[in-house]
């Protein structure tokens, strides 16, 4: 870890390495502690199922008073995450407190593979898609998982 790096980040990241997150692996960058390269397993009994999703997690300069920044680098189809990997989640904008970690923010992405939320969409026309015909939404998801987020 860098001398220069909050002694929070360095706690936290020490945390992640020594107590993963189940389904969930973030590793920080060789180059910039800052930086995480982040696999989430789909999660059982979702559409998302069997994919490993590559993520990557940024940790702003005024971070834990700002949220990370966070982005899927894998093609998904969900409703809250748009076609540039953005992620609808109140905690990364709002809802965000510097109470929160970097684990708890990859357990709630985890938690919206689990239960997508149409209602409030940032994918407007894969919303669209769950709310007016959601098993063909499902299985769109499952066929994108399979084709884009196949464990390498």
């Amino acid at each position: 870890m860098s001398g220069g790096l909050p002694r929070r980040i360095t706690k936290e990241t020490q945390r992640l390495m020594t107590e993963p997150v189940p389904g969930i692996k973030a590793v920080p960058d060789e180059h910039n502690a800052r930086y995480f390269h982040v696999i989430v397993n789909g999660p059982s009994d979702s559409p998302f199922e069997g994919g490993t999703y590559k993520l990557e997690l940024f940790l702003p300069e005024d971070y834990p008073m700002a949220p990370p920044k966070v982005r899927f680098m894998t093609k998904i189809y969900h409703p809250n995450i748009d076609k540039l990997g953005r992620i609808c989640l109140d905690i990364l904008k709002d809802k965000w407190s510097p109470a929160l970690q970097i684990r708890t923010v990859l357990l709630s992405i985890q938690a919206l593979l689990s239960a997508p939320n149409p209602d409030d969409p940032l994918a407007n026309d894969v919303a669209e898609q769950w709310k007016v015909n959601e098993e063909q939404a499902i299985e769109t998801a499952k066929t994108w998982t399979r084709l884009y987020a196949k464990a390498t």
